[in-house]
């Protein structure tokens, strides 16, 4: 990857190309479908391409690669369970009326998004920037540094401060 940075276009095709297997390895560990594995290694094609600026060649490539891949296979089973939520699979379906503890569930699901989200505006400028950029837009602390104008250090305290605070008005310890 370092030769792929450094502009080879041989070496990137060929890195790419020996990530692939890695990359379904990481998602079948995680249970990904076999239908959704092949998009699975697109997406962690793709976000490798855009984030390749942030490989550090002094570290192991294989960590950095399973590490996306593991994020990738995530979102891929997050989405994968919205659908299923969302699709019928039962022709009669309609005539099936939950109990009135699963209907509730998306219901719960959708305030416990809108809470996040009203913590999340509560919270310190500094506090609130840090997660929404490390947290919720996964840039890394390089590029969120520079966005931000903060050193690494204080974006690292600024992301700490706001978990904990958040917990705490989550989980009501505070």
């Amino acid at each position: 990857m370092a030769a792929a940075q450094a502009g080879d276009r041989a070496a990137y095709e060929r890195v790419l190309g020996e990530s692939v297997g890695v990359i379904r390895s990481v998602a079948r560990r995680q249970g990904v479908p076999v239908d959704l594995l092949d998009d699975v290694v697109q997406e962690t094609l793709i976000t490798i391409h855009r984030v390749r600026h942030t490989y550090d060649p002094s570290r192991s490539y294989h960590a950095w690669l399973a590490a996306i891949a593991a994020r990738r296979g995530i979102d891929a089973l997050r989405q994968h369970g919205r659908r299923d939520r969302r699709e019928l699979h039962e022709p009669l379906a309609v005539e099936n009326f939950a109990e009135e503890g699963e209907a509730s569930d998306a219901t719960e699901h959708d305030q416990r998004a809108a809470a996040l989200r009203e913590a999340i505006a509560t919270l310190p400028p500094g506090q609130r920037e840090a997660v929404e950029h490390l947290g919720l837009r996964e840039r890394s602390l390089a590029e969120t540094a520079e966005l931000t104008g903060r050193s690494t250090g204080a974006l690292k305290v600024n992301l700490h401060r706001a978990l904990k605070a958040l917990r705490g008005r989550l989980h009501g310890d505070s």
